[in-house]
């Protein structure tokens, strides 16, 4: 059953949007380096819950108003459902970044959208017209040249990110759904609520001390990944979709040049052209989507005299 559809949100200067979303990306692939920095030294649970509780505590100020305030059942529902989706991507990922290149944990991230296609269908009514169904399958088919089934075998790193894709689109379908009703610093705040309360029992089963340094580096973590949250929480509301969606691609080339000037990771052909596939075809379903609906927001000529 879809969902009923709200009032179409009013959005500010879209170009407001695109340069939120730009530090947005820098600021997840300043987390992307120092994540793959810290490896495999500690369990992937372990080193995602440090992270978020640093968030949290980064946060709290922020919260304590909100707390004092009260939260509406329905909206508290909301929050466990990300908070959940969103702890389960998070561990898969923290895996995939100590095992696998940068630029190909990017790219497999650009297959998030898809999955951000069907579930606006499915959950908010949106008609699965055509060109979204093109969109969705030739981005499928550049994940599979990313992955090559049948040609290599598929890495437990790469295994965990396809997984984490799907979990990171139930989250950003969340996301663009609160920043109708509520503030930047209540959405992102509460995600380091309900993710960390999320990762708590995965990190206990697998705890091991961690080393000060590997703590101060996941506090960096915690620092770039909550203004991240926060910056795309803003993108979100100052612009629809189709004009943020298309800026994160950026993001695969900054991961291509930390890769390459950081840690020595060679540019593989193959990630390179499974994400030109999937970007094109995330690039063209954002176009289609802005053209139509300026068509359906413009008024004939007549209705303009």
């Amino acid at each position: 059953m879809a969902l009923q559809q709200s009032t179409p949100q009013t959005y500010g200067a879209p170009w407001i949007g695109i340069v939120w979303m730009m530090i947005t990306g820098l600021m997840f692939v300043a987390v992307t380096g120092i994540v793959r920095y810290v490896g495999s030294g500690i369990p992937a649970a372990e080193a995602a819950f440090i992270r978020y509780v640093i968030g949290l505590a980064i946060m709290l100020p922020f919260l304590i108003p909100v707390f004092r305030r009260g939260i509406k059942p329905k909206a508290f529902a909301i929050f466990s459902l990300r908070g959940l989706a969103h702890a389960l991507g998070v561990i898969l990922w923290f895996y995939a970044m100590a095992n696998i290149p940068i630029a190909e944990v990017t790219a497999i991230g650009y297959t998030s959208p898809i999955y951000i296609t069907i579930g606006a269908a499915v959950f908010f009514g949106e008609r699965m017209a055509m060109r979204r169904i093109v969109a969705v399958v030739t981005a499928f088919i550049g994940a599979m040249i990313i992955l090559r089934p049948g040609f290599q075998e598929i890495s437990n790193g790469q295994l965990a990110q396809v997984l984490s894709a799907p979990l990171f689109a139930i989250s950003y379908l969340v996301a663009k759904k609160l920043s109708m009703q509520e503030s930047p610093t209540v959405i992102v705040g509460m995600l380091s609520v309900f993710v960390t309360l999320g990762l708590a029992p995965f990190a206990y089963a697998v705890w091991e001390t961690p080393a000060l340094t590997e703590v101060f580096w996941l506090g960096l973590v915690a620092v770039f990944a909550t203004a991240g949250h926060f910056t795309m929480t803003k993108a979100l509301h100052a612009a629809p979709l189709m004009v943020t969606q298309p800026v994160t691609f950026l993001q695969l080339v900054w991961a291509m040049l930390l890769g390459s000037l950081m840690f020595g990771e060679a540019a593989d052909f193959y990630v390179l052209l499974g994400g030109g596939v999937i970007i094109a075809s995330v690039s063209f379903i954002s176009y289609r989507e802005w053209v139509v609906n300026r068509r359906a927001q413009t008024p004939p000529a007549v209705a303009t005299k």
